[in-house]
């Protein structure tokens, strides 16, 4: 994988956030402020033109312009954690030309870490780690038992989906939607079901440079 990988994920994140923007303003609007789908839309357009406009840059430094773009262009809780995920799963790349499956686990590890420590929250509370450490976790055991990339990031993606659709039932403890206490039971979490089509587009992209 290469800086062409990174760019077909931020592409087929931004394809898929278009794709499903109604439905994340109406996931977030029950619990949130509802503007989550309109954000994130805003945000990968952004960071589509800032890659287009980059001169040759290394993966690593792809997923640090794009972290800065989200940061700059994203209101709300999304465009801070995941502008610090990616900037953090960046740093982890550094400057070289190309990396392998091990090291993408341990850029998403990274992601998630700086998500953790910077929404201060833990599986379980309803959020978009929900989603991501489910996913990391996944990849990791995966890879270690031999499994082909193409296939741990699909078992990847759907344990992200599982753990988006584990958010229905939670009581948010994080964020707006914490707020709400006992009401926020019931409905999905719009961050998880975001991050679930992140990791779902990082699967799509990884295939096509098989």
């Amino acid at each position: 994988m290469d800086a062409a990988t990174i760019t077909s994920w931020m592409r087929e994140i931004d394809v898929a956030v278009r794709a499903e923007r109604d439905h994340l303003v109406q996931l977030d609007a029950a619990i949130g402020d509802g503007d989550h789908g309109t954000n994130m839309v805003r945000g990968f357009e952004a960071v589509i033109q800032a890659l287009d406009a980059d001169g040759g840059s290394p993966p690593g430094k792809l997923l640090i312009l794009a972290g800065r773009t989200l940061v700059s262009t994203v209101g709300g809780a999304s465009g801070p954690l995941w502008g610090s995920a990616l900037r953090s799963g960046g740093r982890v790349l550094g400057d070289q030309a190309n990396f392998d499956g091990g090291q993408l686990v341990e850029v998403l590890a990274a992601a998630l870490a700086s998500v953790k420590d910077l929404g201060t929250a833990s599986l379980g509370d309803k959020t978009m780690v929900d989603a991501l450490e489910p996913a990391v976790e996944t990849l990791r055991a995966r890879l270690a038992e031999g499994v082909a990339l193409e296939q741990a990031l699909d078992d990847a993606a759907a344990a992200a989906e599982t753990g988006m659709r584990a958010t229905i039932p939670l009581q948010a403890r994080k964020g707006r939607a914490s707020y709400l206490g006992e009401r926020s039971v019931g409905h999905q979490d719009p961050g998880a079901t975001s991050t679930a089509l992140i990791v779902r587009a990082l699967q799509k992209a990884a295939g096509q440079g098989s």
